[in-house]
């Protein structure tokens, strides 16, 4: 850890100190106010490592810098006098008093929550990534049930059971607070006409793809919507393609923006991964007097149900395309046959049918992988004019991308998170792109269109195929051996061998050597009252979740998790850590307001029930409330904390 990001964690500690600070001089100014005598005003717990003497009050700070507390006297439910008897004390004054000052506390931290929101909106609110608070899908997992149902990249979402849609978290925090199925509403767009036709969905939440851990669940959305742009580093500095990149003779320049490749726009760095690598080809399609683009499967010939004309037939070309060096079982073709001019006679059977029907899915991507007709002819593949079947069968062997990106894609301001969205899909126009994609395949293929510009073909490299440093390669395989340690700690066997199976696989991930992929940044700057909501919305359907037991209690945080966020945060900027101090304050002050025995919403209801009836609780019945509910908290806590040490720990590199 560097001196930075130590000072960061002693500064994180500061700020939650002062939070808890807040609170208690929140108790101690009503209290003194009321004629009560304070004793001790401690930050934090454990023994003193500081006092001194003030006004009668003991002042001082505890080891443990994590809470703190403000003593009254007659508070000691230990002692052996009532407690109603010590007239300058706590239970010695009104009901009404002890309510005064139990909600004090909390009533500072709320107001402090709401004065940071009011300054952060004064100075202008946060940089944020698109990223973060777009409604638009990014990828989808095609296994889910929104995506059976006809949900795809660029849709958008506005609402989870009813609650309109705030950020990317609720993608997560959505399925994970939802007793039982969870609504999906929302919108189709078509991205042509950018027409949007509303939906709502019914589904049942399932365990994360992409999750070690069964407990974190998602609706079926697993990346919002992002730009995709090469450009120069955060500080300006220079950003270039490491050695080797496929990108290199691409014409890629700074400040590009991928918007389309392989016949998809695309939305996401994930949704790219997919296109790199679900092993379709691109092919330019004639029939009759129309030609169009298709994603056509390219599949080992040793998968088909061959004939011995059509295998023949495929020995021919294979010898005409001169590659006699690879097994015929081993060469990439498509389930289609076709004759020497690269006409479609008819579809070609698999041996295997899990292996056709992931060909041709129930549930197609998109309508460019409708299979091919009888009488169609292949143009082109991958953008590569063709004549004769035996050149599809050689171009077939090696993927070639297509790519189209925007050009000076940078606004000329930083927008508002409200009017990202809109801007998104406005930044081209769809005429410049159908012009382009066209011509794919067609002689003279036209470079430009408006801003929008068709980059050469590039060839994907896998990731085992990049050269990387020895300082680089020695991280990485600590990661690997890190990730498979997780893997073997999962339950479910059938996630296991799912994981295991995905990281064995990691090494043949077609890549397009980039060194990073950017996001634009959007100005995110609600009004204080409507960012005091949102946060206070959040705490509220939270706490709900957990009471209900939807929400296990070990993804909350404890006081490490929450000086983990606010370092982390502190680092990006001080208006984030403004932010976070402001939201972990309001929290404070809502969580103190439960009404459990050890937290000042149980005093104010010990407090309400006297004022309302008259009778008064006995010493000893407090004692037997407070005890076994303080007992509770600490074990709560000692739980809190042994999850964020292991969040913290787990995402620490291994040397």
């Amino acid at each position: 850890m560097t001196f930075v990001s130590i000072l960061y964690v002693i500064l994180a500690i500061l700020g939650l100190s002062f939070l808890i600070f807040i609170h208690e001089l929140g108790h101690y100014f009503m209290a003194r106010r009321l004629g009560m005598r304070v004793e001790t005003f401690s930050i934090g717990f454990g023994k003193a490592i500081y006092s001194w003497i003030r006004d009668g009050v003991r002042w001082q700070i505890g080891w443990l810098p994590f809470g703190g507390y403000v003593k009254i006297a007659g508070m000691d439910t230990a002692d052996q006098r009532d407690l109603y008897e010590v007239k300058d004390g706590f239970f010695g004054k009104r009901p009404l008093d002890r309510i005064l000052v139990a909600v004090m506390g909390p009533l500072v931290n709320i107001v402090f929550a709401l004065l940071a929101f009011a300054v952060l909106w004064g100075i202008g609110g946060r940089e944020k990534s698109f990223s973060e608070y777009t409604h638009k899908i990014g990828w989808i997992d095609p296994k889910s049930e929104l995506y059976i149902k006809g949900i795809r990249p660029g849709d958008e979402i506005t609402a989870y059971n009813g609650l309109p849609f705030q950020s990317s978290k609720d993608h997560i925090s959505a399925p994970m607070t939802s007793h039982g199925d969870i609504e999906v509403q929302g919108y189709h767009l078509n991205p042509i006409t950018k027409a949007k036709a509303p939906f709502t969905y019914t589904v049942k939440p399932y365990p994360h793809p992409s999750a070690i851990d069964k407990d974190v669940l998602t609706a079926g959305i697993l990346q919002p919507a992002s730009y995709l742009l090469y450009n120069r580093q955060a500080g300006g500095g220079n950003n270039p393609l490491p050695e080797g990149s496929p990108m290199q003779e691409s014409g890629i320049q700074y400040g590009d923006r991928i918007v389309w490749a392989d016949g998809l726009p695309v939305y996401s760095a994930q949704q790219l991964s997919h296109v790199l690598n679900d092993a379709r080809a691109l092919l330019t399609i004639q029939r009759d007097q129309e030609i169009f683009l298709r994603r056509v499967p390219r599949v080992h010939v040793e998968e088909f149900k061959l004939d011995s004309h059509v295998k023949e037939e495929l020995i021919d070309w294979q010898f005409e395309a001169q590659l006699n060096g690879v097994k015929i079982q081993k060469l990439y073709a498509i389930p289609y046959n076709l004759n020497n001019e690269g006409v479609v006679e008819n579809q070609i059977k698999f041996i295997d049918k899990d292996k056709e029907e992931e060909a041709f899915p129930k549930h197609p991507f998109s309508s460019l992988e409708q299979p091919l007709q009888q009488g169609d002819r292949i143009l082109a593949v991958d953008g590569i004019p063709v004549n004769y079947s035996y050149e599809i069968l050689s171009h077939l062997q090696q993927h070639h991308v297509n790519i189209i990106v925007e050009r000076d894609s940078k606004l000329a301001a930083i927008p508002s998170w409200q009017d990202a969205d809109k801007l998104f899909n406005e930044q081209y126009k769809w005429e410049d792109l159908h012009r382009l994609v066209s011509q794919i395949g067609v002689a003279k293929t036209p470079q430009t269109s408006g801003n929008l510009t068709l980059l050469d073909a590039v060839v994907p490299k896998m990731r085992k195929d990049f050269k990387l440093s020895p300082e680089s390669q020695a991280l990485l395989q600590d990661e690997v051996r890190e990730q498979a340690r997780e893997i073997e700690s999962i339950d479910d066997p059938e996630r296991r061998a799912q994981a295991r199976h995905e990281l064995e696989n990691r090494d043949k991930q077609l890549l397009l050597g980039l060194p990073s992929i950017q996001d634009e940044r959007v100005q995110f700057n609600p009004g204080p009252l409507s960012l005091f909501g949102k946060v206070f919305e959040e705490i509220w359907h939270t706490l709900k979740a957990l009471f209900t037991g939807s929400l296990n209690p070990k993804w909350m945080s404890g006081p490490i998790g929450i000086v983990h966020v606010v370092h982390d945060y502190s680092m990006v900027s001080l208006k984030e850590a403004l932010f976070w101090l402001g939201a972990i304050s309001l929290n404070l002050g809502v969580l103190n307001l439960l009404p459990l025995p050890v937290l000042d919403g149980g005093t104010i209801c010990f407090s309400l029930y006297e004022l309302i009836t008259g009778n008064r609780l006995k010493s000893k019945t407090l004692e037997k409330l407070i005890i076994p509910f303080a007992i509770l908290l600490i074990g709560f806590f000692v739980f809190l904390t042994y999850h964020d040490l292991a969040r913290i720990f787990s995402s620490w590199p291994h040397w």
